[in-house]
């Protein structure tokens, strides 16, 4: 050992060694490709500067962009039974939950919360797709249940955010029976008189397309989301026919009556602000009046759980 291997190399590889960056701070834009800096894809509500394309957001990160100062409180969830058909493929479904839950940091799908959008209290209800594509199990069926009794008891207005893949193979028929489950629980808030929105995101697809999420008194659609029942190479492998351009989009669904509104999810608030205030029979609201959202980061403050009112 000497002066040249103690001093002299280390010199060296500290002026020519790469520097390590790391990987999360860039994201590429699943539409146009454009390399996205996530401090501004963050303040840009997850949509791409150069194509408006709409990327994926956590039902956690959406609620604080939407509710007034970006505070909210969770509504408990009746936790249903872990593994009722001791389902298994590749891996067992206990542990599937597990590697979705470390993933994902949440406790499952779907999200329930209330707070006020526009100063209009309101019970909203979220599906993460990143957690087993935001599949339709027994838990989502007790999360729009339990959103739906707290509207009701509150009298407040329930918005729903979609994102699914469909219902959960793991739990079969008990997945499919919560079909109707949330039907009949959409039906409890239109029976009280009050609203119920749906805010439909990409993708909302199979089961939850077919039951809670077209039952909305108004609904709203991000720009570019695939919603139907059965997908397009699905349907155009049975008819063996091409579809026509944008078959099952937003847009095109819009133009064919089966959706109010398409909405950039930067004008959502304002969006979800006239509906509400209009709804509830209150004056239109005075920007300057209302408290800011959050700001499209991760929400400064965490919520109880408990679900009592604020």
């Amino acid at each position: 050992m000497n002066w040249i291997s103690n001093y002299v190399r280390p010199k060296i590889n500290s002026l020519f060694s790469r520097r390590e960056v790391p990987e999360n701070l860039w994201t590429k834009c699943d539409e146009c490709g454009t390399m996205l800096f996530h401090r501004e894809l963050a303040e840009n509500l997850n949509v791409c500067s150069n194509c408006d394309h709409h990327m994926a957001m956590t039902p956690r990160v959406r609620f604080h962009t939407l509710f007034d100062g970006g505070a909210f409180r969770e509504v408990a969830v009746p936790a249903p039974a872990a593994d009722p058909l001791q389902f298994r493929d590749q891996k067992k479904y206990p542990d599937r939950l597990r590697q979705a839950q470390r993933q994902t940091g949440e406790k499952e799908a779907m999200l329930v919360v209330e707070g006020e959008i526009g100063r209009v209290p309101v019970v909203a209800a979220g599906q993460d797709f990143s957690f087993m594509a935001g599949s339709m199990g027994m838990y989502v069926g007790n999360a729009i249940l339990a959103a739906a009794e707290r509207a009701v008891e509150f009298k407040r207005p329930l918005i729903l955010f979609s994102a699914a893949g469909g219902a959960r193979m793991q739990e079969g028929i008990l997945s499919l029976m919560q079909m109707p489950r949330t039907t009949v629980a959409v039906d409890m808030v239109k029976e009280a008189g009050l609203p119920y929105i749906v805010v439909l995101t990409h993708p909302t697809t199979g089961g939850v397309t077919a039951s809670y999420a077209m039952l909305g008194d108004i609904q709203i659609a991000e720009p570019g989301a695939l919603i139907c029942f059965a997908g397009p190479r699905v349907i155009e492998q049975t008819i063996r026919e091409k579809l026509p351009e944008g078959f099952q989009r937003a847009e095109y669904l819009l133009d064919h009556g089966m959706l109010d509104r398409v909405t950039d999810r930067r004008r959502m608030r304002d969006e979800l602000v006239t509906i509400l205030r209009m709804l509830r029979h209150m004056p239109p609201a005075v920007a300057a009046d209302l408290p800011p959202p959050g700001n499209g980061s991760e929400p400064l403050s965490e919520t109880d759980g408990q679900g009592e009112p604020g």
